[in-house]
């Protein structure tokens, strides 16, 4: 998805720091809808996955997915799934490519993934 005119610009990663990419259409809108539910804790998630995407340090909000939700194929590879829990509700699924240095948003919204359902 290219920017347009008027779309929100995110800084480069600097060094040591994941990319943060939208695997999906829904991810980014899902992502939108957060921003205006919970703003400042969206942020809190984004500065987490960009400067450690595996961080153990916050394990109420911050872990990788278990059992068969542990990965997902993307793109060919076999990548971990993580999980950053932004509102009580509000989740954001990604996968970690650590050979590219990507974080791929692949669900972000207001409530819990169907998948855990």
């Amino acid at each position: 998805m290219s920017p347009k005119r008027g779309d929100r610009a995110a800084a480069p990663p600097t060094d040591g720091e994941y990319d943060i990419r939208f695997a999906t259409s829904d991810a980014a809108d899902g992502w939108e809808h957060l921003a205006r539910q919970a703003p400042g804790n969206l942020r809190q998630a984004f500065d987490a996955i960009r400067s450690s995407p595996c961080a153990r340090d916050n394990p109420g909000r911050h872990h990788r997915l278990k059992g068969t939700l542990g990965t997902a194929t993307f793109k060919g590879q076999t990548l971990e799934r993580w999980q950053y829990e932004v509102t009580s509700g509000g989740r954001i699924w990604y996968l970690i490519d650590d050979q590219n240095r990507t974080a791929w948003v692949i669900y972000a919204g207001t409530g819990h993934p169907r998948a855990t359902d």
